[in-house]
C-alpha cells in the first residue's frame, strides 16, 4: 500500500532524510520512531506530497505522492505533529468545513468518534485545551473512514484514559484492514499496535524489524540481593554479564534476552535473598540503537 524507494530530501543545512527504503502492506501498522529532528516529519511531508524529494520516489496505493497528491487525499487520514486550526471557527464549524471539502454526506462516524473521545465541539477552537484540539484532530482524521492513516504524535496531549481509547481505536481500524504509519514517542502505543517498527536516526534507518524481534533484542535487567555482593559481581563478570553494585546489599545485572537460561544458572551458584526484574520498554531498545548505530535490515 505504501512504497518508499531511495527517498532523499536534503535541507540547506545539510540535514534531512537519506536513501530511505521501506514498504507498508495493506492492513499493516508501521511504527516510525526516533528523536526530534531525526527525519520522521520530513518523511511524512514527502508521503503527503507537501515536499518534493531530491531523489527517490514514494507511492500510496500505486499513486505517486507528489503527482497524485489530490487523489491520495481522498482516501487518506492525517494527524500532523503540530495541529493548526481556524481558531475563529467553532469545532462544529470546522468539522462541517471538512465534511464539505471531502464531499461527505453522512456524519455518523463523526458522531461516534465525538462520543468515544468525550468531545463537545460547540465552542470556539481558540478556547480549546491542547487535549481538546488533539481530539478534534483525531475525529477529523478518522471521520471519513480512510483506507490509509498517517499519524504524527496522534495522542499527544491526551490523558491516560483517552490514550487507551485511542489505542483501541487503532486496533479496531487494523481489524478493518486499514494501513497505518504511526509516529509516536509513547512507546506503549507502538508496542501494543504496531506490526513492524522503523527506528530513524539523523535521517537514516538504523533498524527495520518486527516489534517482536525488536523486543527480543532488549537487555534484561535484574536487581538481586546476594549474601556477598563482591563475590556475586565477580561471578557475573566471569560469565560476561554486566553488573554493578547499587548499595551495600544489592546489585543490578543485565543480560541479552537469549542468555536468560545461562543467567539463571549463574544465579544458582549464589545465595540470594531477593530477586526482581527491572521493567524495560521499547524506549530502552530505541535508546540502545540511538547510542550505538544499528544496521538497516
Amino acid at each position: 500500500m505504501i512504497d518508499v524507494k531511495n527517498l532523499t530530501m536534503i535541507y540547506p543545512s545539510g540535514k534531512g532524510i537519506f536513501n530511505l527504503n521501506f514498504k507498508v502492506k495493506k492492513g499493516e501498522i508501521l511504527g516510525y520512531i526516533g528523536p526530534n529532528g531525526a527525519g520522521k516529519t520530513t518523511t511524512i511531508r514527502a508521503l503527503l506530497g507537501f515536499m518534493k524529494p531530491n531523489e527517490g520516489t514514494c507511492t500510496i496505493n500505486g499513486l505517486d505522492c507528489i503527482k497524485d497528491a489530490p487523489k491520495i487525499q481522498r482516501f487518506l487520514g492525517y494527524i500532523p505533529g503540530e495541529i493548526s486550526f481556524f481558531d475563529d471557527m467553532t469545532g462544529y464549524e470546522f468539522l462541517q468545513f471538512m465534511h464539505e471539502m471531502r464531499g461527505l454526506k453522512d456524519n455518523g462516524r463523526q458522531n461516534e468518534l465525538l462520543k468515544l473521545f468525550d468531545l463537545d465541539p460547540k465552542g470556539k477552537i481558540r478556547r480549546f485545551s491542547k487535549g481538546m484540539k488533539q481530539k478534534l484532530g483525531i475525529v477529523t482524521a478518522f471521520m471519513h473512514n480512510p483506507d490509509v492513516l498517517i499519524l504524527d504524535e496522534p495522542s499527544s496531549g491526551l490523558d491516560p484514559l483517552m490514550q487507551i481509547r485511542f489505542i483501541n481505536l487503532i486496533l479496531e481500524e487494523k481489524e478493518k484492514g486499514k494501513t497505518i504509519i504511526l509516529s509516536s514517542h509513547i512507546f506503549e502505543e507502538v508496542e501494543k499496535t504496531c506490526d513492524n517498527v522503523i527506528i530513524i536516526k539523523e535521517g537514516k534507518i538504523v533498524n527495520y524489524s518486527t516489534v517482536q524481534l525488536l523486543k527480543k533484542s532488549q537487555r534484561k535487567g535484574f536487581i538481586i540481593k546476594p549474601d556477598n555482593c563482591e563475590q556475586a559481581i565477580q561471578t557475573f563478570l566471569r560469565s560476561n554479564f554486566i553488573s554493578n553494585q547499587l548499595n551495600n546489599d544489592s546489585i543490578e545485572v543485565y543480560c541479552s534476552g537469549d542468555r536468560i537460561d545461562e543467567f539463571i544458572k549463574t544465579c544458582a551458584k549464589l545465595k540470594l535473598y531477593n530477586f526482581d526484574e527491572i521493567s524495560q520498554s521499547l524506549e530502552d531498545v530505541f535508546m540502545q540503537y540511538y547510542k550505538n548505530e544499528g544496521v538497516q535490515q
